[in-house]
């Protein structure tokens, strides 16, 4: 069995993610990845697992959000003190959540298993892949950009791509969840 989230718990965690991420972020120029896409994910993570949605599902969107917010927090760190720094902080900060969550017992349920794999883990692999898919895209395209090099295509392409990969993540997922494949 999955440990529930108590109601008052889950009002804290809704009420004090905003309010810590605005005071300690409100004055900051626009970073890497958008911070508002950031929290409302989390919130809406916090919100699909207390509904009953399923893990692969979630892990779609919580791999996402690891990715999003590693690249998000890199930003902060002015000095390079050595190359690929902001993806060794993703990496360690993706590395230490899957930790965090088999440690609260999240991961590893034997009931909670697709394929064999644990649903939230292999839904966390799905969403960083999606997300870091679509963040590679948005790169490339601005780089391909002749008109304005190092400009978007198109408005929010920056949060569109990437949110539309998530998307058809999730899209994956519910269908791998709807047909009833068991463990």
């Amino acid at each position: 069995m999955r440990k529930k989230l108590s109601a008052s718990s889950l009002q804290l965690a809704v009420f004090l993610l905003p309010v810590v991420y605005y005071f300690l972020f409100a004055a900051f120029p626009a970073q890497a990845v958008c911070p508002v896409c950031t929290v409302a994910v989390g919130g809406g993570i916090l919100l699909s697992h207390y509904f009953g949605v399923d893990d692969l599902v979630i892990g779609v969107w919580a791999g996402g959000l690891i990715i999003s917010l590693g690249l998000w927090t890199a930003t902060f760190i002015k000095k390079n003190y050595f190359k690929g720094q902001s993806w060794f902080l993703t990496g360690f900060l993706w590395l230490t959540t899957v930790i965090g969550l088999k440690q609260a017992g999240f991961i590893g349920h034997p009931t909670c298993k697709i394929h064999g794999h644990d649903k939230l883990l292999s839904g966390m692999v799905f969403g960083s892949i999606a997300f870091l898919i679509g963040f590679g895209l948005d790169l490339g395209l601005r780089k391909i950009n002749k008109k304005n090099p190092g400009k978007v295509f198109f408005p929010y392409q920056k949060v569109i791509l990437p949110l539309g990969f998530l998307i058809l993540a999730t899209v994956f997922a519910t269908q791998l969840c709807r047909f009833g494949i068991k463990p």
